[in-house]
């Protein structure tokens, strides 16, 4: 029979505390604060990993933006989106000018470019062998 008491005073708080969550409004309006307007576009980043680059190598073309409703580079590049902190692989040929253009929900522009420089190998001169002092 203790037992019974026991288990019965253990099932009212649990009982108790179910009832209060049940009823419990998971919304409540007066805390929700409204969602400003984003502010201007900015660029806060664009910048190559390299320098210079030798023909065939890469690097990392990084960029961030904020408040920006689309972002494009030319010249023109797959899967560039909006993104405070992003990186793409690139590999140039040659020098190459890039531009970065981002579109702000305001229909703003904000625009920043730099230029990789691409230089083709420094071959090493062959050794001057003196065939006369063998």
């Amino acid at each position: 029979m203790l037992r019974f008491y026991k288990l019965i005073a253990a099932a009212g708080p649990l009982a108790l505390l179910w009832i209060v969550l049940a009823l419990h409004q998971p919304y409540d309006p007066v805390f929700v604060r409204p969602v400003a307007a984003p502010g201007p576009v900015r660029i806060l980043r664009f910048y190559a990993s390299a320098g210079v680059l030798m023909t065939g190598e890469k690097a990392q073309l990084c960029y961030g933006v904020v408040n920006a409703k689309t972002v494009r580079i030319a010249p023109l590049m797959a899967d560039v989106f909006p993104s405070t902190s992003r990186c793409l692989e690139i590999g140039p040929k040659h020098t190459t000018h890039y531009t970065i253009l981002a579109e702000g929900f305001d229909g703003k522009m904000a625009v920043k470019s730099l230029t990789l420089e691409v230089q083709a190998p420094v071959m090493a001169p062959p050794p001057k062998v003196n065939y006369a002092a063998l």
